[in-house]
């Protein structure tokens, strides 16, 4: 089977991709869905510049569709469409636990005869984060849920210590799976490269904080850092 994988730049479609490798699947494509001027990716506000950095160190190619909140399934249908048309039948999700999406998910991949995978659904939330961690791949948060967590969160690595306050916190789903807060992948066992943010501000917008990364560059693996 030819996959692709819904990608949002951050560690659970990563980890998901991750995995569909682990059990042999063969991943030729990312799909994004960005703003409808393209500027950001949907949730996590990612540049085009970035994903297209990620899927070069992942060696895939990207396919990102324009879209707004509003005709977002219609937008998705279509760029399913145009993937089952090159050959591609299966997706990967990297949903855990919220019915709402796999629900949505299951259906308008069924309506476009594509076939989902949830790589991480069911799984308890701190033992994917640690499992992301252990792997020894590597992210920043670039999103945070202004009602929930502050601006002091954003650029924090995706660590133990990140688990060990989000643990403390209490009241913030391990993944953010809530929509509490958003990463963006930067390295990993699977990545050819690594990426390090070289400048960055803060921004809130939408009731969000958001990470806006100026500018990124590659890094050999051995010496790349994060922040």
């Amino acid at each position: 089977m030819s996959v692709f994988v819904s990608w949002s730049g951050g560690k659970d479609s990563c980890l998901a991709y991750y995995r569909a490798l682990g059990k042999g699947m063969d991943v030729r494509l990312l799909l994004n869905m960005a703003s409808e001027d393209g500027a950001r990716s949907c949730s996590h506000g990612l540049s085009p510049e970035l994903l297209r950095m990620q899927a070069e160190a992942l060696d895939l190619s990207l396919m990102q569709g324009k879209t707004t909140w509003e005709n977002y399934e219609d937008k998705f249908i279509k760029a399913l469409i145009l993937l089952k048309g090159q050959g591609i039948t299966d997706g990967i999700f990297g949903d855990i636990d919220i019915d709402e999406h796999r629900l949505w998910v299951e259906r308008v991949c069924h309506n476009c005869g594509i076939t989902p995978h949830f790589p991480l659904w069911g799984e308890a939330q701190y033992k994917l984060l640690k499992q992301f961690i252990d792997a020894g791949f590597k992210a920043v948060i670039v999103v945070t849920n202004a009602d929930i967590m502050g601006e002091q969160w954003l650029a924090r690595e995706v660590d133990m210590k990140l688990v060990s306050d989000l643990a403390e916190y209490g009241t913030i789903t391990p993944c953010g799976e809530a929509g509490e807060y958003h990463t963006f992948v930067t390295g990993g066992p699977v990545f050819t490269k690594n990426i390090i943010v070289t400048n960055y501000e803060a921004a809130l917008r939408d009731g969000h904080w958001f990470l806006n990364i100026k500018s990124a560059e590659f890094l050999e693996k051995q010496a790349a850092g994060l922040i």
